[in-house]
């Protein structure tokens, strides 16, 4: 039902509350709802915000967002986390109505009195709803109000007044109301004056208060919106491959010598694939053959063998004490290690034998192998969730409470859309009633409505079709998708690779594309990640057409001497290290919600900006321009591209005939602009500006 002022189409909710809206602590997002009422009396709004402790917040004021629209919000940033609750009030603002009246009526000799004497009552009436807690001594909000002798010619207030706290504010300004002896004007700009207005929206007089149901919100850790991820597998590094057939896998003490250049390189997680043992039984030889040959290491993510299954490490890389010397080793770096939670097994998975009845069998007999027709993963067994699912789900969970003793705190789950959706709402559910620090990334590269799905129900990042998004209309499409319109539920992580998709944009553009995706992964999205051998610009498919790898690491060793690379000139490394550094200077970058676009007159370049806002200045009533970061890219990998930008001025928290500096990030180059500008970008030389707004005139 209705209320008295309707309040509907609140923001942020997922499906009418039936699920948390996300935030994580400090980040900044908005709060907003449709308020009106009959008639022309005004309304007013404000947001309660209730603490994870229950603590009842003081009420947050809310403004319509554009004159006449009915849709009224204001900005929240949430200190704690935890899981926090809001709701929306609306009422009637008599002191609104009457000074829109007054403004009106006074100037013109109308019921001057009367309304004096009106407006004086609804001062009177906000006072006295003051309470002891809320009128501290000395000056209010309001006091310069009351001290009208400076502001208006000829009005006298009591000295006591001027020093008066918020009570007596509002009542000095009800005696200057009534003063008959002060010109009408005079007695109605004391209510005029921007000291009023604060002192009544600290004090608001609320008539026929209407309370919206309560909404959930639910403040994650830092690292569930912002961070830079690594991938690589802990077999390649130090491995040794013999032409002969036989090689030698890394393991993680090996592994552990490529930490501290990932650190360096800016990177804040480390992402392994499965750690597991690899099943024999239709291994998988080079390039997803079918016909292994001798020390062949097969598929990761072909989980299981006599040496155990998803709790159990596969002996190449060592024991469970050497996981866990690695996982210290990381965290001394400043990394998180990330681990690939992947519920599938190779016909040699000792569930296998177990649980027999957790598999498909076939007409035959045979268990059912994992199929995408025409792809064909003899060497995997998927789970059928609907059998003995009890029996699952405890096994499942045993198994991650397993690596989160061993200080996991991040999990990318593989194809979580290939399994029932109420099972992964229960098991995130359940991991944060205990451990709301446990982070899960999806990696659902399906239909739009279960990757969105999967976020709603709790993962807590998702990839995208990034990848796939290169030109112009897709950049500025989805990423406008992600940063608006799905940004209360889905953070997007934005990989520029993975071992399983090398996009024909990185195949035919050289080092170029390599920078350019990297560019705008890095600057639109809070959190990016690059899968190991990107800094080396890899590109080449296992057949023209594939997005797949040749060679892939998915299926043998791939060793990479990183330092010779480096001195030969012939890694992005440095480039990399650059963007994540910037990335940490820049607070607006570590933002999701604070994407903008500005119009630009090629079909082969975007421009876009994120502004975190400065403190807000109560004299001008303005926030500080605060941090800004604007940036132009070629998406052109080849060729050469000059343009106009014409920049929305307000979004850089500018006004728009300002002119300002900026200082490029890759060239080291410092430029005066304006709202218009010319641009010219040779991909070859920098294919973006990055750009840091570093003054402007107000």
């Amino acid at each position: 039902m209705i209320g008295r002022i309707p309040i509907s189409d609140i923001q942020p909710v997922v499906e009418c509350g039936a699920w948390p809206a996300k935030a994580v602590a400090g980040e900044t997002f908005e709060i907003s709802a449709t308020v009106y009422r009959e008639g022309h009396d005004a309304v007013a709004a404000g947001v309660v915000l209730v603490s994870p402790g229950g603590e009842k917040r003081r009420l947050k004021p809310m403004k319509e967002l554009a004159p006449g629209t009915d849709r009224w919000g204001t900005t929240v940033s949430l200190p704690d986390e935890g899981d926090w609750q809001f709701r929306v009030e609306a009422w009637s603002d008599p002191i609104g109505t009457w000074l829109h009246d007054a403004g009106i009526k006074i100037p013109r000799g109308l019921d001057v009195d009367l309304m004096c004497e009106e407006g004086a009552r609804l001062f009177e009436r906000a006072a006295k709803a003051v309470r002891p807690a809320d009128c501290p001594a000395g000056p209010a909000p309001g006091a310069a109000a009351v001290k009208v002798s400076s502001a208006v010619p000829g009005v006298k207030v009591s000295t006591k007044a001027e020093a008066c706290g918020h009570r007596a504010a509002l009542l000095a300004i009800a005696s200057t109301l009534r003063d008959d002896t002060l010109d009408p004007r005079a007695r109605l700009s004391v209510t005029q004056l921007p000291e009023t207005a604060r002192l009544i929206e600290a004090h608001p007089l609320r008539d026929l208060v209407t309370r919206s149901k309560a909404f959930r919100l639910r403040v994650d850790r830092r690292r569930a919106l912002y961070g830079s991820w690594y991938e690589f597998f802990p077999r390649s590094e130090g491995a040794i491959v013999d032409p002969a057939g036989v090689s030698k896998s890394g393991d993680f003490q090996t592994a552990a010598k490529r930490l501290p250049a990932v650190a360096r390189m800016g990177f804040d997680v480390v992402y392994l694939p499965p750690i597991h043992p690899i099943g024999t039984a239709h291994r998988k030889g080079p390039n997803n053959t079918l016909t292994p040959a001798e020390g062949d290491p097969g598929s990761p993510w072909a989980i299981g063998s006599e040496d155990g299954g998803h709790d159990a490490i596969h002996p190449d890389l060592g024991t469970i004490e050497d996981f866990d010397a690695f996982v210290d080793r990381a965290r001394e770096l400043g990394l998180e290690v990330a681990l690939d939670f992947a519920l599938q097994c190779s016909p040699d998975h000792p569930w296998v034998k177990e649980h027999p009845e957790w598999f498909n069998i076939r007409a035959d007999g045979t268990i059912a192998y994992a199929e995408n027709p025409p792809k064909k993963y003899q060497d995997i067994y998927p789970l059928n969730f609907d059998k003995d699912p009890e029996g699952i789900y405890a096994e499942i969970r045993r198994v991650m409470r397993h690596w989160m003793q061993h200080g996991v705190r991040i999990f990318r789950v593989d194809n979580p859309h290939t399994k029932p959706v109420n099972f992964w709402e229960r098991l995130l559910a359940d991991i944060h009633s205990t451990d709301p620090d446990v982070i899960f990334l999806s990696e659902a590269f399906t239909r739009p409505a279960m990757m969105r799905g999967l976020a709603k129900i709790g993962f807590h990042q998702s990839y995208t079709y990034y990848t796939w998004k290169n030109s112009k209309d897709d950049v500025e499409s989805y990423l406008t998708e992600l940063s608006e319109e799905t940004s209360h539920y889905l953070r997007p992580n934005l990989f520029v690779n993975t071992p399983d998709i090398l996009h024909e944009y990185l195949q035919h553009g050289g080092v170029p594309a390599f920078k350019i995706r990297a560019v705008l992964a890095a600057l639109t999205g809070p959190s990016w990640g690059v899968y190991a051998g990107y800094e080396l610009a890899e590109n080449m498919p296992v057949r023209p057409g594939s997005e797949e790898y040749l060679d892939s690491e998915k299926y043998q060793y791939r060793p990479r001497d990183w330092e010779a690379a480096e001195r030969e000139g012939r890694s992005l490394a440095p480039f990399i290290t650059h963007l994540n550094l910037f990335r940490r200077a820049h607070p607006a970058l570590q933002e999701l919600r604070n994407l903008r676009f500005h119009r630009i007159d090629q079909p082969d370049m975007v421009c876009f900006s994120k502004r975190l806002p400065g403190a807000f200045d109560t004299a001008t009533r303005r926030h500080g321009l605060g941090d800004v970061v604007l940036a132009v890219v070629n998406l052109d990998p080849h060729h050469t591209h000059e343009a106009t930008v014409e920049l929305d001025m307000p979004a850089l928290g500018l006004d728009w005939n300002a002119e300002f500096v900026v200082d490029d990030e890759l060239s080291g180059e410092t430029f005066h602009w304006r709202q218009n500008n010319y641009v010219r970008l040779d991909p070859h030389i920098h294919p973006a500006h990055i750009f840091t707004v570093r003054s402007g005139n107000r």
